[in-house]
């Protein structure tokens, strides 16, 4: 199968390329490097270089296409605040302008990359994918009304898709600049010496899935999509583990400390977010298979390879 990947020089899709290339798919990337990284590109894919909202690049990029596993978007919370409007445009515009090339060539074919920020601030825990859908943030908002308008797209044009909702993704490759993800985030403190920051107590609780663990969830759902019509999973470990938790799992795996530093709590931060996977078990047949500790410890050896230590 031929599948183009939209930001396919990212964090969670250069691992997605990475894994589709091992299982022979014919592998095509959009990227503009907005925040992908020209050396997570992988050489086997075949590379256009630019947005997945010009037309002109996608009547190139989508030649022969079969599928499409979409995760260009804009993706940090606090910056959606400040930046609505480009949020919109990119996240859900250019997001259509997408479809509607795949329309024109046939592809009915989409595994889109979701986010937990669509249930907002949950009232159970923990979310199934019936939760009340309440983003608090223009970033959850536009990957709502995104998972809309697919749901859209197959009633009116028979699009097969699925939608993945991840809960906190960490591994290899995450060099988003700025960093706002916890676990690289305080690898890197402790490698540098530097401080860790802290919101709050560290007592929050959070549901961490190791990337390649993701990266499967996507092969899969993109073999199975014939199976759906349009439908959503939570992708998570299922498990919950508290900000001080993580941290002293660092310090052990890497035999280092450093000071904490605890702020102020952040505003609408949740005391506990963690997932119910029961329906990806179920449906997709995909587990998560790395524990924390296990991905904290490849994490490291990544982040020790790029800083040369």
């Amino acid at each position: 199968m031929k599948v183009l990947v939209t930001g396919g020089a990212g964090f969670i899709a250069g691992n997605t390329v990475d894994l589709l290339l091992e299982k022979d798919f014919e592998v095509v990337v959009i990227d503009n490097f907005s925040t992908g990284f020209k050396e997570l590109l992988n050489p086997k894919a075949e590379f256009f270089e630019g947005s997945f909202g010009d037309k002109k690049l996608l009547e190139k990029a989508l030649q022969g296409i079969e599928a499409v596993i979409h995760f260009a978007a804009f993706s940090q919370v606090e910056e959606s605040t400040r930046k609505e409007k480009e949020y919109w445009k990119n996240n859900v515009i250019n997001s259509v302008v997408l479809l509607e090339e795949m329309q024109k060539k046939g592809i009915k074919k989409f595994v889109f990359s979701s986010s937990a920020s669509v249930y907002g601030e949950p009232k159970k825990i923990p979310i199934k994918e019936s939760a009340e859908l309440n983003p608090v943030s223009p970033y959850g908002e536009t990957k709502k009304t995104l998972e809309k308008i697919l749901e859209l797209y197959n009633s009116a044009f028979g699009l097969k898709s699925v939608s993945l909702r991840y809960f906190n993704a960490f591994g290899p490759k995450e060099l988003h600049q700025p960093e706002t993800h916890a676990i690289p985030n305080f690898i890197n403190a402790v490698l540098k010496k530097e401080k860790i920051n802290v919101f709050g107590d560290g007592k929050q609780v959070r549901d961490f899935v190791f990337v390649e663990d993701l990266a499967k969830a996507h092969v899969i759902a993109l073999e199975k999509i014939e199976e759906f019509d349009f439908e959503v999973f939570n992708l998570g470990s299922g498990k919950g583990f508290s900000v001080n938790e993580v941290i002293e799992m660092i310090f052990r795996v890497s035999k280092k400390e450093t000071e904490i530093d605890f702020l102020p709590e952040r505003k609408g931060d949740p005391k506990k977010l963690t997932a119910d996977i029961s329906k990806a078990e179920k449906i997709l047949g995909w587990a998560p298979e790395t524990d924390l500790e296990k991905g904290i410890e490849k994490t490291l050896d990544f982040f020790k390879a790029e800083l040369k230590l």
